[in-house]
């Protein structure tokens, strides 16, 4: 009969076996499964590998890992217009009732007509508009209802899908990639930031602390004995262009150390994190997929893709090709 000295001995050889077994086939598993093998896919583990290997000369520590990504157009769908403004456009259909005043008085005649083209033609003053009326008015808490009750019925008016299956399954696997190596990961979009933060945490994985947006004003106030947070009609601040390095210095305090975007919008965001030191990362997003998504760049009204491309190449960053690199786009739907 053996002694429980081998009996030991053999038991500890076995499970450093499979341990070694197991640490082997976890780094043999593909973490961008939906990406095709390409130098896009390659670039991306490479620069993991390179800041969380400890001992190399790209090590950075596991609290400086922080990388930053647009929201519309980069993790999901932004054609052929923002989300966001479907909703605000379904928001003026459900208030119209109580604004009779909206049938001759524009942009909100021409939507109720189903004319959005003549209504948007005020450019971001129609816009504002539609916004304020729609967005503004309700505590937080009521807002944030009303979007995740929207998020539950409304679809995509091309695809047919629910908003939040507009993502993009490539960039969701990134997202789980990055946070299983110890990064920090932050959306920031100028997209409105309590429009996002209700519905982040459960599509992104991204809680709503990490989100950063646009805002409009709050105030304090009491309302039947219960304090509350009300939404005026008043910009607060826009989350775009060299507003989003601004913002992520105030609301992170950390220069990022990857960045994520599609459009000239988040040029100055790439820009910023790769000026710092130390191993750097930018991506581009470019939509060249007309058949299972859209295919725009230079000249788009919406997500355009301009300066950015141009610098891209100059800076050699990241472009991703949709049609080449990712062989899904959306996540499957359960049948």
């Amino acid at each position: 009969m053996p002694s429980i000295v081998k009996v030991l001995r053999l038991g500890v050889a076995v499970l450093v076996s499979s341990l070694a077994v197991g640490s082997t086939a976890a780094r043999a598993a593909d973490p961008l499964p939906s990406w095709n093998d390409g130098a896009s896919k390659r670039a991306i583990v490479a620069f993991v590998d390179e800041v969380t290997k400890a001992g190399s000369p790209g090590f950075v520590p596991e609290a400086e890992r922080v990388a930053v990504f647009d929201n519309d157009g980069t993790l999901w769908a932004e054609q052929p217009m923002y989300f966001q403004l479907f909703f605000a456009l379904d928001r003026v259909r459900e208030l119209a009732p109580q604004h009779p005043e909206w049938k001759t008085t524009e942009p909100f005649a021409s939507l109720l007509k189903g004319d959005v083209k003549t209504a948007l033609a005020g450019g971001d003053r129609a816009i504002l508009q539609i916004v304020m009326a729609t967005h503004a008015g309700m505590t937080t808490v009521e807002f944030e209802k009303i979007v995740k009750g929207w998020l539950a019925t409304a679809k995509h008016p091309v695809t047919k899908r629910p908003y939040t299956q507009m993502v993009y399954q490539p960039m969701l696997e990134v997202l789980t990639h990055l946070r299983a190596n110890g990064f920090k990961t932050y959306i920031v979009s100028g997209g409105g930031v309590e429009f996002m933060r209700p519905w982040t945490s459960a599509v992104y994985g991204v809680p709503p602390e990490q989100v950063i947006g646009s805002s409009i004003k709050t105030k304090f106030d009491v309302r039947d004995g219960v304090p509350v947070l009300v939404r005026l009609p008043e910009v607060d601040f826009i989350d775009d262009k060299e507003g989003k390095p601004v913002a992520i210095n105030q609301y992170i305090g950390r220069r990022p150390i990857a960045a994520f975007g599609n459009s000239d919008g988040d040029l100055q965001m790439l820009q910023w994190t790769t000026a710092g030191a130390g191993p750097r990362f930018a991506l581009y997003v470019h939509h060249t997929d007309g058949e299972r998504e859209w295919a725009y760049d230079r000249t788009s009204s919406v997500g355009r893709l301009d300066k950015g491309l141009d610098e891209a190449a100059a800076k050699r960053w990241t472009v991703v090709d949709m049609k080449k690199d990712w062989k899904v786009v959306y996540p499957a739907v359960a049948k």
